[in-house]
């Protein structure tokens, strides 16, 4: 048997996915269309904003305002992974996707959750630094250290994707090819294999299981020092400062880590096709939109950034 005929029996003849998404089971595909396109344009333009006004305010050049442009830059790109594709099939009404745009779209995917999940745990340790050791913070954090850990997140998320995703694809596929999902992720395209895959999502439980506990130790860890550090304050402001600097990077945690822990963590037994697509729209969708407004409007270095830029604009 050659290797094109082999191909062929293990890939159902090398057929397409189709991404079944929302819209299959919404009473108002047209409404939900909408309603996700203007999510989509808010979290674009919300995340470029962010980067610019950090980019171009000589004030916001700390490590704290590098890692949030990180963490907006990280946002643009996952949600434009999954919703334009999704938004244009529903338009041109073509579901259809490749299997090598699926690998693609599927490894990108995990690329950036990845690197988000251990991006989250360097902020919690910048905060750590920067609120329990402010003497020597300018030089356990400077440049290159910063450098150094936002390229460390994107290795290691890279790592995620180059394992999980081939190993993935090449599972024999003849069931019914209809992803219960509105993107490639690893759990809905498993579904579709005829072949035992229980040592694979042992694998992938054990790989998650790692890539979550790490960075969440890093993070309650971090903010333990931190909150022990807060109640031995006496100043009001200082305290006040740092709660709300800190509340702001835990709200994204928990709606990202809590979202990627249902979805990776618990076994796929105990989920319903409908939760798997509910689930993920949290920190695929909603958390890219809600990131720049967590970071923006409770941030008064942010919000000033703001006001001086569009003060420029009207002048002009």
């Amino acid at each position: 048997m050659d290797n094109t005929t082999w191909l062929a029996n293990h890939t159902g003849g090398g057929s397409d996915f189709i991404l079944l998404g929302f819209f299959s089971q919404s009473t108002h595909p047209a409404l939900l269309c909408v309603v996700i396109f203007v999510i989509f344009l808010m979290a674009l333009f919300g995340n470029i904003i962010l980067i610019l006004l950090i980019h171009s305010n000589a004030h916001l050049h700390t490590p704290m305002y590098f890692f949030i442009s990180q963490l907006s830059f990280m946002d643009m790109m996952y949600i434009s992974v999954t919703v334009p594709k999704m938004l244009l099939d529903q338009i041109i009404g073509f579901k259809k996707i490749s299997v090598p745009e699926c690998g693609i779209q599927m490894f990108l995917y995990l690329t950036l959750g990845g690197s988000e999940c251990f991006l989250l745990a360097a902020m919690a340790y910048d905060r750590y630094m920067a609120i329990c050791h402010p003497l020597r913070y300018p030089v356990l954090m400077n440049h290159r250290i910063c450098l150094l850990l936002a390229s460390g997140c994107w290795f290691l998320g890279s790592v995620d994707g180059f394992m999980l995703t081939p190993i993935t694809m090449t599972f024999p596929f003849c069931r019914s090819r209809e992803v219960h999902h509105f993107f490639c992720e690893v759990p809905a395209i498993m579904k579709l294999s005829c072949s035992d895959t229980s040592l694979f999502e042992t694998l992938m439980y054990l790989c998650c299981l790692l890539m979550l506990l790490i960075p969440v130790t890093v993070i309650s860890s971090s903010y333990s020092s931190i909150l022990l550090t807060i109640y031995r304050m006496k100043s009001t402001e200082g305290r006040k400062k740092a709660f709300t600097t800190c509340s702001s990077h835990m709200t994204v945690v928990t709606l990202f880590y809590g979202a990627a822990i249902y979805t990776y963590m618990i076994p796929s037994s105990y989920h319903t096709p409908e939760e798997d697509m509910v689930v993920p729209f949290f920190y695929t969708i909603l958390t890219p939109v809600l990131n720049p407004l967590i970071y923006s409007l409770r941030n008064k270095d942010v919000t000033g950034a703001l006001k001086k830029m569009l003060k420029v604009g009207s002048v002009f």
